[in-house]
C-alpha cells in the first residue's frame, strides 16, 4: 500500500517507519526549506531495537495514495494543508492523529466525509532529528474510528505486526474525549501551576483542581455525546508516571502542554465548557485562558 506522512515528527515519524519497515510505500511530505536537510530514510529507536527504513520525500502531495495520515500540531494544521493540492492526485483515507476535535469538522468539510477516519495515538516517542524518532515506552495504542475499519484493516494487521495496538471503536465521540478529557487538564494544570505530574500530584491543592478539571471535561465530554470514565481516567493519571522511567518525566507531559496541545485542548475542552453547565473549566485557570 501508499502511503504520505504530513507532519513527520514523533508520531508522524513513527508511524511512516513502522510502515515503511513493514514493506509499505512511505512518502513523508515536508516543508520546502527542510527538504534538502531531510533524510531518504526513517530511523526509529525503540525499546525493541533500532529500525530504518527509506522513504520518498517531496513538499506536497504528487501521487495517489491509500492512506493519508496527518501528525501535525493543531496550529500548524491549516498552513500544512497547502501541501495536500485541493484537486490533486487520489487520496483513499485520510487519518487524522491530532488531539481536540475540530480538526475533524475542518478535514471533512475539506474532503468528503467518509474518507475521513478520526485515530488517537498514546505513545512516548519524541524526534530528535529530522528522520530520525525515539520511542521511549514500550507500547503505542492507535485507536481508529471503526468508519474506516474495512478500509484499514489490513493497514492496522501490518501495525500490529510492528508492535503496535490497534483498535477500531464504534464511537467515535468516545475516542476522542477519552483522550482529550485526560491531556486537556493536565495540560491546562501543567501550565498554570509550571508543576510536572510528580508536582502537581504531590501538592494538594493542584491535585484537586486537576480532579475538578477532569470531571468538568469528562461532564463536556458526555453533553456532546460521547462516554467517558472519570475514575478511569484519573487511574490513568495515577498510572503514568510509573510506566516512565526518570530520563523521560517530561515525557510524561507527552510533551504536550506548554503549546500547541493547550491550544487545541482549550478549543475544544473549555470552549465546550463555556456552552455547557460547567463553566469552571473556562475560568479556575485563568492565567491560560490566552495563550
Amino acid at each position: 500500500m501508499k502511503h504520505a506522512i504530513l507532519g513527520a515528527g514523533a508520531v508522524g515519524g513513527l508511524i511512516g517507519a513502522a510502515l515503511a519497515h513493514e514493506g509499505h510505500h512511505v512518502t513523508v511530505l515536508v516543508r520546502p526549506e527542510s527538504l534538502a536537510r531531510h533524510p531518504s530514510q526513517l530511523c526509529l529507536e525503540r525499546p525493541s531495537g533500532k529500525i530504518e527504513a527509506p522513504v520518498r520525500l517531496d513538499t506536497k502531495l504528487s501521487t495517489e495514495v491509500d492512506v493519508l495520515w496527518i501528525a501535525v500540531k493543531a496550529h500548524q494544521l491549516v498552513p500544512a494543508l497547502n501541501a495536500i493540492p485541493s484537486h490533486g492526485p487520489r487520496i483513499a483515507t485520510i487519518v487524522p492523529l491530532l488531539n481536540g476535535m475540530e480538526h475533524v469538522k475542518l478535514l471533512r468539510s475539506r474532503f468528503d466525509h467518509d474518507r475521513v477516519v478520526p485515530a488517537t495515538i498514546s505513545v512516548e516517542s519524541e524526534r530528535l532529528a529530522p528522520g530520525r524518532v525515539v520511542q521511549r515506552s514500550s507500547f503505542v495504542r492507535l485507536a481508529l474510528s471503526g468508519t474506516g475499519e474495512h478500509k484499514l484493516e489490513t493497514v492496522a494487521a501490518r501495525l500490529r505486526q510492528a508492535g503496535f495496538s490497534c483498535e477500531f471503536q464504534a464511537n467515535e465521540k468516545t475516542m476522542l474525549w477519552s483522550k482529550l478529557a485526560f491531556l486537556a487538564p493536565f495540560a491546562l494544570t501543567g501550565t498554570a501551576s509550571d508543576k510536572d505530574k510528580q508536582g502537581i500530584f504531590g501538592d494538594p491543592a493542584w491535585r484537586g483542581r486537576l480532579e475538578c478539571a477532569v470531571g468538568e471535561a469528562c461532564a463536556v465530554a458526555t453533553a456532546d455525546g460521547a462516554a467517558v470514565d472519570r475514575e478511569k481516567i484519573l487511574a490513568t493519571l495515577e498510572s503514568l508516571l510509573q510506566l516512565c522511567e526518570p530520563p523521560c518525566r517530561r515525557m510524561c507531559q507527552l510533551a504536550v502542554c506548554r503549546s500547541s496541545t493547550q491550544s487545541a485542548a482549550r478549543s475544544s475542552a473549555v470552549d465546550g465548557a463555556m456552552d455547557s453547565t460547567c463553566p469552571q473549566l473556562a475560568n479556575w485557570l485563568p492565567e491560560s485562558k490566552n495563550a
